[in-house]
C-alpha cells in the first residue's frame, strides 16, 4: 500500500538544459516566454500631438497665404509683383519638366507630402505603453524606460545576480543578467519566476513577452 502510493506520488521532474562552457569560462542559460491567451487588451496606442510638425506646417501654410495676399494686393493696386514670384514664374516658364530641379523639387514635394500623410494617420508615442483601464473615462500610460527600470529592480533582488541590463520593447521584454555565484539554472529559475510577476504586476493592457539570459561572470587574467 505505501508502495503504491510512494508511486502515485512521485512526479517527473522537468529536465533543465545546461548550456555549454564557453571558451572564456562563460555559460549561458535563456528563457523565453509568450504572452498568454487573454493578455492582450483592446485598448491602442495613444497618439501624439506632434506639435513641432504641426507648428511647422502651420506657419509655413501662413506664410505662404500672407504672401501670396500681398501679392495680389500689390497687383491690384497697380504695383509690380513680387521679385521671388516673378523669378519663380520665369524659372518654371522657361525650364522643362524633365530638368533635374524641376524633378528634385517634385521628389521632395512627395516625400513631404508622404511624411506628413504618415504622421497624420500613425499613432506615434512608441515609448509610452498602454496600461489595461481600471475607468472607464482614465486611459494611463506607462514609459518603456521606466518599466525597464521596474523590471531591473526586481531583478536584482534575486539572489546570485550581479548586474542586469533590460531592453524593453513594445512586444518583449529582454533580460540579460550576469551572475557571480549560484547555479545558472537556478538563478534563471528564479529570474523567471520574479520576472513573470514583475510583468503582470506591470498592468500592461498588452502584456510583453519575456526572455531571460544569465551568464557567468567572465573569469580574469
Amino acid at each position: 500500500m505505501s508502495e503504491a502510493q510512494g508511486r502515485e506520488s512521485t512526479q517527473r521532474l522537468p529536465v533543465i538544459e545546461k548550456a555549454a562552457e564557453g571558451g572564456l569560462g562563460q555559460s549561458a542559460s535563456a528563457a523565453a516566454y509568450e504572452p498568454v491567451d487573454g493578455a492582450h487588451g483592446s485598448g491602442g496606442r495613444f497618439w501624439s500631438a506632434r506639435r513641432v510638425p504641426a507648428g511647422v506646417v502651420a506657419l509655413v501654410v501662413l506664410t505662404g497665404a500672407v504672401l501670396l495676399l500681398y501679392d495680389i494686393t500689390a497687383v491690384r493696386a497697380d504695383r509690380s509683383a513680387l521679385h521671388a514670384r516673378r523669378v519663380l514664374v520665369r524659372e518654371l516658364a522657361g525650364r522643362p519638366l524633365d530638368d533635374i530641379w524641376v524633378l528634385a523639387g517634385a521628389a521632395v514635394a512627395v516625400v513631404l507630402g508622404l511624411w506628413l500623410l504618415a504622421l497624420a494617420v500613425t499613432p506615434g508615442l512608441r515609448g509610452v505603453l498602454t496600461m489595461r483601464p481600471t475607468h472607464a473615462d482614465v486611459q494611463a500610460g506607462l514609459h518603456r524606460a521606466a518599466a525597464a527600470s521596474v523590471l531591473r529592480d526586481r531583478a536584482m533582488e534575486v539572489s546570485g545576480v550581479q548586474s542586469v541590463r533590460v531592453r524593453m520593447g513594445r512586444g518583449r521584454a529582454d533580460v540579460r543578467a550576469v551572475s557571480h555565484f549560484r547555479e545558472l539554472d537556478e538563478v534563471r529559475a528564479d529570474l523567471d519566476a520574479t520576472l513573470a510577476d514583475a510583468v503582470r504586476g506591470l498592468g500592461l493592457d498588452r502584456r510583453p513577452g519575456l526572455s531571460v539570459h544569465v551568464r557567468r561572470t567572465g573569469r580574469k587574467g
